[in-house]
Parts: C-alpha cells; sequence; structure tokens
C-alpha cells in the first residue's frame, strides 16, 4: 500500500504532533495533558499523540469508573504502555448524590403542585449526568495542576451528535475532533498502539452497548454521508443495503445545536474529493 492508498500516513501524524506542540506552547499551562482514559481507541490515541508531542511527563491519564468498569484493565494498559502517569476515580458515589439530588427537587417540585412535569422517561438525564460528571473532574483534575483538558471525541461522533453537552464534548482542545473513526484507527497503527485497543469496537461504557448499536447505524456510514464521499446515496457494497443517509442527516440535522454551544478547538485537515486526508491546514 503506498501513501496515496493510505487514510493516515506517518507524515500526517507528524504534522499531527507538531500542530499539537503548536497550541500547547501558546495555550498550554504549566501543568499537564488530562485526558480522560477510557481504554478505547480515541482517548489511547489521544494520549500517544500528546505523549510524542509534549513527552510523558506532560502528560496525566484519569480512570473514571462508574462503579465497576469491566474493560478498566484497557485502561491500565495504555498508561502502562505509554508509561503516564495516572488515577483512577470512582464517580459512581457522586452520580449516587446527583441523581438522589435530582429526585428530591422532582419530589419538591411535585409537593408545591408545579405545574411543570418531568417528561417520564428519565433515561437521558442517567445517561448524560456521568459524562458530565467525569467532565467536572477532569477540570478539576486539570486546575489543580496547571493543566488543560484534552478532548477525545472524533468527527463521526460529532456529526451525529452522539456526545454529551458539558461532558465529553467539552475540553480545551482536541486533536482529533476532525478525524473519522477508520482514520483513527489508522493512526493508532502508526503510533503502534496495542492492536486489542485500537480495533476495540467503540463504547461509551456506560449503557452496556457499543455506540454503533445504541446509534442504529456505522460510524462507516457517517463518514460516507459527513463527506459526500461518492455513491455515498448507493447501496452499500458489503451487503447490498441502502446506506442510512436520511436517518444520519436527520441525526445530524436534530444535533447541530449541540455544535452551536461547544466548538473546542482542533486541527483542520485538507481532504480530497473523495474524503482522504491530504494534510492538516
Amino acid at each position: 500500500m503506498n501513501s496515496k492508498e493510505q487514510l493516515v500516513t506517518k507524515e500526517l501524524k507528524d504534522q499531527i504532533v507538531q500542530k499539537i506542540r503548536g497550541w500547547w506552547t501558546v495555550n498550554g499551562g504549566n501543568g499537564p495533558a488530562v485526558i480522560g482514559i477510557s481504554g478505547g481507541k480515541d482517548s489511547s490515541v489521544v494520549a500517544a499523540l500528546c505523549v510524542e508531542a509534549l513527552g510523558k511527563e506532560k502528560v496525566l491519564g484519569v480512570m473514571l469508573p462508574n462503579g465497576e468498569q469491566k474493560d478498566i484493565s484497557d485502561s491500565h494498559k495504555i498508561c502502562k504502555h505509554l508509561k503516564i502517569a495516572n488515577v483512577v476515580v470512582d464517580i459512581r458515589p457522586m452520580i449516587t448524590d446527583f441523581m438522589q439530588g435530582v429526585h428530591e427537587t422532582n419530589l419538591d417540585l411535585t409537593q408545591a403542585k408545579c405545574r411543570m412535569k418531568p417528561i417520564g422517561d428519565s433515561s437521558r438525564c442517567t445517561t448524560n449526568v456521568p459524562p458530565r460528571v467525569r467532565m467536572t473532574m477532569l477540570y478539576a483534575i486539570a486546575q489543580t495542576y496547571g493543566g488543560r483538558v484534552i478532548g477525545t471525541g472524533n468527527a463521526a461522533e460529532s456529526y451525529v451528535g452522539f456526545s454529551t453537552i458539558y461532558g465529553d464534548l467539552a475540553g480545551d482542545f482536541n486533536p482529533i475532533k476532525n478525524l473519522f473513526v477508520d482514520e483513527v484507527v489508522e493512526l493508532g497503527k502508526i503510533l503502534k498502539l496495542p492492536k486489542s485497543l485500537v480495533e476495540k469496537a467503540p463504547s461509551d461504557g456506560l449503557t452496556g452497548k457499543t455506540d454503533e448499536e445504541n446509534l442504529g447505524f456505522t460510524y462507516a456510514d457517517v463518514k460516507k454521508v459527513a463527506l459526500k464521499i461518492p455513491d455515498w446515496q448507493m447501496k452499500d457494497a458489503n451487503d447490498n443495503s441502502l446506506i442510512p443517509f436520511a436517518d444520519i442527516e436527520a441525526k445530524h440535522k436534530a444535533t447541530q445545536f449541540k455544535r452551536d454551544i461547544i466548538n473546542v478547538p482542533g486541527i483542520e485537515f485538507y481532504r480530497d474529493k473523495n474524503g482522504r486526508i491530504v494534510c492538516a491546514k
């Protein structure tokens, strides 16, 4: 495979590292790059990029399980692989107290005969509180040590709004915000990260499902629709099914408010007509 056929090249990886280093020179604090380590490809790649750009002494990995996390060994694995300082903070007690406060508020409003009523389905609240608590913890740690919070969300997640406002959507800088999942995977391979982490099915670690199970379509299809890659409205060559571009575009439009509210600085890329990255801007 020559460089033109590759989704990501070593040269592009080097450009990304330089962009991180340049941003840090202007905006970085005296402390570390604080990264929430989930054990998945996104946070692993971001941590590895920051280590190469800033040095392992300037990177702090924070693991934030909500009680028992079955795959937390993957988080420890990447921290050990990169030789970065790391800490585990169980957010379950905070979530429990927070949700108790929400419950008591509902009771107070009901007893006061308030005309406002809960919408009935509290699953969104339950799902979105943990990411916001996690981000609050990351910022508390970053401020304590004079560092900066580095985001780990990718372009596919952002396009369909599969993120939480003031939760995983937040951060001071995000080097992969404009990279799609397959590009993050290729970047992980170039960075020589453990294959088990790079090719791990993306999951929020909260719902017990993969991202694609929650969404109802694949990140590969999201990329085709987002970049309007040729034949993006045609049938998928693998299974002869129609790419669900209508569902994806509906998600994109319905979640535009999220991208308007939170727009974390990141790295922009030039792409050719087929959606392949040419170089970093």
